[in-house]
């Protein structure tokens, strides 16, 4: 390890990518290649009262259309299987997929999908996570806005007593953070290229960052076993956790089990920045019960996650983000409430550290918030509630090989401040 920390790496794949050689999904060409389009819904919330596919089909130079009547297994997908692949309505969100075109080119197939007869009622959309909660909200999702974990309508986690906490407590301070959705931007759009290989199974070329993941999705939406799909991944042109989601490979799979000939469906710019996962956006309300030398000795933690038309990874994430929201330091009294929620929004998913670092910032700026309310330097209050080993964390586990006080002194040295010798002198073997 000696020889590596610090010193360059050269990238395996380096000498491809600046010479030009590497070969992503769209650079991929097949004979008799055909390019598929889908047909988006233009409003956020809506039902389907009618959807006509004939015009298109009978184009000159469509070579086929698909719909949710046209998928052989399950039509749903994701980490919870909720979210179709061509929804048969409700309309959920805008840009959700109703139906897909083949044809010689991309410029036909938009032709095409102009042909292509919808009548869409429209309802009122909800945005906000807020209004969603609340009991006369427009319903998103039949069951509720709200998504029940198994503690209920909140990811709770609890130790100790915080309301004991707060009542030893010399002050308390409140404070509420927002994080707004944000977009990929990889520079490789979502592409897929499918066909019919030569042993007649599916052979799928994809930009998944998640390959056996999505494989086992993918089996149940084609009603095909592992072995008759020829997954083909590994070269992703960024993805940043946007590419942990399907969003090409069922539609191409789908077209090319239908018509048997090659396709190839990549969304363009517009369609990749309005419609794809999102990190989704979060409002995070701390309470804390800090002593007058600087212990926090009582922390009250409300999330709200919002993950759009579905599930995504949202439950996956909240559960994540309350175990840890409670930050690196010994609390000895804590009560997180995490919620997701459902909003007409396109669904939210991973992103580079996702939910981890949408608390984590949001728990650092409360530390500052302390510090400055108790008139206590920012360093010296981390120091002194940093984890020890052997301390319990927020779910009651035991902290081992902690290194919170370590990293903050190297960190001081780097950033050329002067830590007084109480602080240097502390250590995450012990108080």
């Amino acid at each position: 390890m000696t020889g590596y920390v610090g010193s360059p790496v050269l990238r395996y794949d380096g000498i491809g990518h600046v010479t030009g050689r590497t070969e992503y999904v769209d650079d991929i060409q097949r004979p008799g290649m055909l390019y598929v389009k889908c047909l988006l819904s233009p409003v956020h919330r809506g039902i389907i009262r009618s959807l006509d596919l004939s015009a298109a089909a009978k184009m000159p130079g469509v070579a086929g259309v698909i719909s949710s009547e046209d998928i052989p297994g399950t039509n749903a997908y994701g980490l919870i299987p909720d979210q179709p692949v061509f929804t048969p309505g409700p309309i959920r969100f805008r840009g959700e997929r109703i139906a897909a075109v083949a044809a010689v080119d991309e410029d036909v197939a938009m032709e095409a999908l102009e042909k292509i007869k919808l009548e869409i009622e429209e309802q009122r959309p909800v945005f906000d996570p807020w209004e969603a909660m609340q009991p006369d909200s427009p319903l998103v999702r039949p069951e509720g806005n709200v998504f029940q974990f198994n503690s209920g309508p909140t990811r709770r986690i609890r130790l100790g007593d915080v309301e004991k906490g707060f009542r030893e407590a010399d002050f308390i301070v409140e404070g509420k953070y927002t994080n707004s959705m944000n977009e990929h931007a990889p520079m490789e759009p979502q592409v897929s290229v499918a066909y019919p290989d030569d042993s007649d199974r599916l052979a799928i070329h994809t930009v998944s960052q998640n390959l056996y993941f999505h494989l086992g999705m993918l089996s149940a939406v084609f009603n095909l076993p592992m072995n008759r799909i020829r997954y083909m991944g590994g070269t992703v042109g960024g993805g940043f956790g946007s590419k942990n989601d399907i969003h090409c490979d069922h539609v191409a799979g789908l077209m090319a089990l239908k018509i048997r000939k090659p396709v190839k469906y990549r969304l363009t710019r517009g369609e990749e920045t309005q419609y794809t996962t999102k990190r989704g956006a979060w409002t995070f309300e701390f309470r804390d019960g800090v002593k007058k030398d600087g212990r926090i000795v009582a922390r009250q933690v409300r999330s709200m996650h919002d993950t759009g038309a579905y599930s995504g990874m949202g439950p996956y994430v909240v559960d994540k983000n309350s175990i840890l929201v409670a930050g690196p330091f010994y609390i000895p009294n804590i009560a997180i409430d995490g919620s997701c929620v459902y909003t007409n929004k396109p669904p939210a998913s991973s992103m580079r550290g996702f939910g981890i670092i949408n608390g984590t910032s949001a728990e650092q700026i409360q530390m500052d918030r302390i510090a400055e309310t108790i008139g206590m330097d920012p360093w010296e209050i981390r120091f002194i509630n940093a984890w020890r080993d052997g301390d319990p964390g927020a779910t009651r586990f035991t902290v081992e090989a902690a290194g919170l006080i370590e990293t903050m002194k190297r960190a001081a040295e780097l950033a050329g401040v002067e830590l007084p010798a109480r602080l240097r002198a502390m250590s995450s073997r012990g108080r």
